[in-house]
């Protein structure tokens, strides 16, 4: 890994050494105009030759230019949205300097949705599964980041930790011209990237490479962003740097570097602070070339702990690198450090379900969470021919993770009786390495349409983790409360040593059979493997080995080796014309999961085998160039984890047991997906919708048995089961805009409801083997209204509401649960002067129905101001208070099968920060920044 970070890193300082070639006094011109001859604007130009080429975009009346033009024959190229492609081919006459292109006249394609340029009403374009918006328009302040413009497009939300919604969807993938950026890390892009330099950002639904090439959709999509940037901005360089310190000894250090040329961009990241701001998430990694199934290969546990909860002090620094060889060979990748080390207080009130009533758990715990991680990927993308298509995606990462913690709970019976406390203590020390490999091919057979396409994957990982837990029990007498029967201890020490590795392969023959119809024959192979030990010892308060009992099963030795493998073969048939796209088809998939695991003195075999059959069903309906429909349906088979397949005691105490079962079956998920988009963006309105179910057969549930132990306290012991009768979630999103008096007036009405049905089986009786049957329905509510008044970017402010209502009802008993939360917010910022600059954020929460923890009702108020200064407004200082009244918490409820769990938790309080913010940057082409000022490269900490 050390040569790869050094390659990269050369590459980066090749490139910020380049100097400016000879230049010869050539220049092309041309122009570009729609069939009715007006003038197209920001159209896509590129001047190709001898594999070499230069980038621009047509100006407001259509115009191109070319300067220091050095090839004697050469390609003009025009792509614009909304339109067909166009090429000529130009000689430079003999003996001239200047050479103007006869005038390009393009035609409006049949397919795509008519593109709506009205002043004040931002430019809106839907095709297919692909929203795109023009930030031409936004009124956004100097030093604004994507995440600002994001925050001003129809139906995208972004929340207080930078979290990105659109249409009801959580975004999790960002790229840059269509490549990922940092691995696609949403905050990554959306905080650091200058808002000025974006032409265009495109809302989609992405259902992978497959699909992207070929253009056959199948399976579950991703809700992904890609940002374009202005192809004027594609020579120079840009940098940020910040540095701050407040109250409480916060402190903050920020910077960016972005060098680009027609060919290369490079970026530079780096972030030291503990103002809970993060520069990476670790979570994330680039889908590479073949969506992966499970098994090795992925990032395990949370890669940022502190995001919006506990106080993280943060480090990062990462370099991202794009270079195009030629038009038909690219490459880019990138690498990232962090270290996240976090402090978290949590207060907890868990309610388990039991046939006479409740049984509830009060918690107060610390912990503290330090997580080192590194991740690389990269990507080569080569047009071998224009009928072949080859991509390469290496992938590597390391995570190190030290966790220490210690609580103290009650827990009493149905009847309210204290039945034990305990203090527990935790520390463990993991290191998780992973590595893969994915690649895909693609041969266009002929030019109707005949096609193939391959991929695979190969992932590896694992993980090695040392454990130690103190449990310390004080049993209560239930008939003298405060008198205390006995007392437990009992120290665990575990190792864990668990090996997974996940390959597969795609094959597609696509074979058309008519002018809008083609055939898909397709298989899929995919095999989960997993090799795991897990060993573990218990002692007493005196050192000793606690043996096991009947009761006690602490100690244990057990290797599990099993995998599982399916196969899917489908065929369908699908159709398309300028209205209707459709697929329909069938599919079969046999799965089989094999293994066997074993203890010191027992062992077992995992031998399961089922066939799935299962439609294949997309429908999209053009009701017209402003509104479409789509519906898509997708299956998919899950395997049991570890310790829901491993069949022996697995727990590091004796009060909290869970049992695997090796005759568990795989569940398969049926899942409907429905979008609709609609508006009439003449005239400033939006609306999106989307409704998503899901129906798991197989579905594997929990059997909990609670019962109190003489001399234990009540014991909990989990079992799993295949669910008998299907179990379903449903889920829905809408959001309507309405802009008015060119976006000077925003509405926005949002909301949705989901329902899940939650099965599980409870008892209490510990020796019992049927349990009764508890269905949760689950219920939640969303509603929010907000308000924009935005005159100019000089002035913008955000009033709205938001509710939300928790509603769970249990079969069982009367054991229903309500929570609401109330948030009216207002946002804000003003210019005082030219060059001042006020904002605030106030927001306050009326929570209900959280039980002891519904007093935490905070009242949030963060407000700044700064000033810009230097020349050309090159530096800015900002005088920031956060959370002035010092409530900040967070409230969170988490409905299971068989229980409730509603916690709160410590989040960054009051401090006051001081910051400098200096910002330089050259683009070829672009006014000085003295006259035309760049609006920084790094968000501002947030508010």
């Amino acid at each position: 890994m050390d040569k790869i970070v050094k390659a990269l890193l050369c590459i980066c300082l090749f490139v910020i050494g380049v100097t400016a070639q000879a230049q010869t006094k050539r220049v092309v011109q041309g122009m570009l105009l729609d069939t009715e001859s007006r003038p197209i604007s920001g159209a896509s130009v590129k001047l190709i030759a001898d594999g070499d080429s230069m980038g621009t975009s047509s100006s407001q009346a259509g115009f191109f230019t070319f300067e220091q033009v050095k090839a004697q024959k050469f390609k003009i190229r025009v792509s614009s949205l909304g339109f067909d492609a166009s090429e000529k081919e130009v000689d430079f006459p003999e003996g001239q300097t200047e050479v103007r292109v006869p005038t390009f006249v393009l035609k409006v394609n049949a397919n795509m949705i008519e593109e709506v340029v009205v002043k004040g009403v931002l430019t809106v374009q839907v095709k297919g599964d692909t929203v795109e918006y023009s930030t031409k328009d936004l009124k956004l302040r100097e030093g604004s980041v994507a995440e600002d413009a994001l925050k001003k497009l129809q139906g995208v939300e972004v929340d207080k930790d930078g979290n990105v919604t659109a249409q009801g969807e959580t975004v999790t993938k960002v790229r840059i011209n269509g490549k990922d950026f940092f691995g696609g890390d949403v905050k990554t892009a959306t905080q650091n990237l200058p808002a000025n330099i974006i032409e265009k950002i495109q809302v989609v639904d992405d259902y992978g490479d497959m699909a992207n090439v070929t253009g056959n959709k199948s399976g579950d999509s991703e809700k992904i962003i890609n940002i374009q940037i202005d192809p004027k901005y594609n020579r120079g360089f840009m940098t940020t740097l910040r540095g701050g310190y407040g109250t409480e000894d916060r402190y903050q250090a920020t910077g960016m570097w972005m060098g680009m040329t027609d060919k290369t961009q490079v970026s530079v990241l780096g972030n030291l602070n503990n103002i809970n701001a993060p520069l990476f998430d670790f979570n994330t990694m680039g889908g590479g070339a073949r969506r992966r199934m499970g098994g090795g290969g992925r990032p395990g546990g949370g890669g940022m702990f502190g995001g919006s909860s506990g106080l993280t002090n943060a480090g990062s620094i990462g370099l991202n690198v794009r270079h195009d060889f030629s038009d038909k060979l690219k490459v880019y990748g990138s690498y990232s450090y962090g270290r996240d080390d976090n402090d978290l207080l949590t207060n907890s009130l868990t309610q388990y379900y039991v046939e006479g009533g409740i049984q509830r758990q009060e918690s107060d715990s610390t912990a503290n969470n330090i997580l080192s991680s590194h991740r690389f990927e990269g990507n080569l993308e080569w047009n071998i021919t224009d009928k072949d298509y080859v991509k390469i995606t290496p992938q590597f990462g390391f995570n190190g993770t030290k966790a220490n913690s210690s609580s103290f709970g009650k827990f009493f019976d149905e009847n309210n009786i204290l039945d034990n406390s305990d203090t527990r203590g935790e520390g463990s020390n993991s290191d998780a390495p992973r590595f893969g490999i994915s690649g895909l091919y693609n041969r266009k057979l002929n030019d109707k349409g005949r096609n193939l396409f391959m991929n695979f994957n190969y992932d590896n990982s694992s993980t090695q983790k040392d454990y130690e837990g103190i449990l310390e029990r004080l049993l209560s007498d239930p008939n003298a409360q405060g008198s205390t029967l006995g007392e437990i201890y009992e120290r665990t020490i575990q190792e864990l040593n668990n090996k997974s590795w996940n390959a597969g392969a795609s094959l597609s023959y696509l074979e058309p059979v008519s002018k809008h119809g083609k055939i898909e024959i397709a298989y899929d192979f995919n095999k989960n493997n997993y090799d795991n030990k897990q060993y573990q010892d218990a002692y007493d308060a005196d050192g000793g080995l606690l043996p096991n009992t009947a009761e006690r099963l602490l100690n244990y030795h057990y290797d599990q080796d099993y995998s599982f493998t399916t196969h899917r073969l489908g065929a369908s048939y699908a159709f398309e014309n300028d209205k209707v796209k459709y697929s329909v088809g069938a599919a079969v998939q046999p799965s089989k999961m094999f293994g066997d695991a074993s203890s010191d003195d027992e062992s077992a075999v995992i031998d399961r085998t089922n066939l799935n059959w299962m439609p294949i069903a997309r429908f999209e309906y053009k009701f017209s160039r402003q509104k479409n429909i789509s519906v898509n349906y997708s299956g998919q088979s899950t395997e049991p984890s570890l310790n829901q397949v491993l069949p022996f005691a697995v727990g590091n105490s004796s009060t909290n047991i869970t049992f695997g079962n090796p005759a568990l079956n795989p569940e398969f998920r049926h899942r409907v997906m429905m979008r609709y988009r609609a508006g009439d963006f003449q005239k400033g309105n939006t609306f999106f919708a989307m409704f998503n179910g899901n129906l798991t057969t197989d579905r594997i549930v929990t059997y909990v048995k609670r019962e109190r132990v003489e001399n234990v306290g009540m014991v909990s012991q989990t079992q799993y089961l295949n669910e008998s009768d299907p179990v379903y979630n449903l889920n829905s999103f809408y959001h309507y805009g309405k802009s008015l008096k060119e976006k000077t007036y925003n509405i926005m009405l949002m909301g949705g409801i989901s329902y899940n049905k939650n099965i599980s089986y409870i008892s209490q009786d510990l020796d019992a083997t049927e349990g009764a049957k508890n269905i949760a329905n689950n219920w939640v509510f969303n509603q929010g209204l907000m308000f924009r008044y935005n005159p100019s970017e000089n002035l913008e402010i955000n009033p709205g509401v938001r509710y939300s209502f928790n509603h769970t009802k249990n079969s069982i008993g009367t054991n229903n649960n309500n929570v609401s939360t109330w948030t009216p917010t207002i946002i804000g910022s003003v210019n005082i002067t030219p060059t001042t600059i006020f904002g605030a954020d106030v927001s306050k929460s009326f929570n209900s129905g959280y039980g002891p923890l519904t007093s935490a009702n905070p009242f949030i108020i963060n407000t700044y101001i700064e000033q810009k200064m230097l020349k050309g407004q090159r530096g800015t200082i900002r005088l920031q208070a956060f959370d002035l009244l010092n409530e900040q918490t967070n409230l969170s409820r988490l409905a299971q099968e068989s229980m409730i769990l509603d916690r709160q938790t410590n989040r960054l309080g009051r401090y006051f920060m001081l910051t400098f913010t200096f910002k330089l940057q050259k683009f070829s082409g672009i006014a000085p920044v003295e006259e035309s000022p760049f609006p920084g490269g790094m968000r501002r900490p947030r508010m």
